[in-house]
């Protein structure tokens, strides 16, 4: 069943891609809710001129959710670099 040039993954290596899309899922939202916080946070907490209440409180609506996104991807994207050697059947570039 599978196609030309794939192999069948062991059951570490997808436990290792399932730790790893936790990771990025668990550290992503966490990145979005500080990066929120921080952004939204005065608004929330304090008396703030409207303007300036809307305006943080919409900064924090817009970033938090691409904070999260880049994080994701950065984080896969980056196992997935690490996690293939470079060569077919070599452990490193200097093998």
């Amino acid at each position: 069943m599978s196609g030309y040039g794939q192999r069948r993954r062991s059951q570490a290596e997808r436990d290792a891609i399932t730790v790893e899309i936790g990771y990025a899922l668990f550290s992503a939202a966490f990145a979005a809710a500080v990066l929120f916080g921080a952004a939204a946070g005065p608004a929330l907490l304090f008396e703030l001129p409207p303007t300036v209440e809307k305006l943080s409180l919409r900064t924090g609506l817009a970033l938090a959710p691409l904070v999260f996104l880049v994080r994701v991807v950065s984080v896969l994207v980056r196992f997935r670099r690490d996690a293939q050697p470079s060569q077919p059947g070599r452990t490193s570039p200097d093998s």
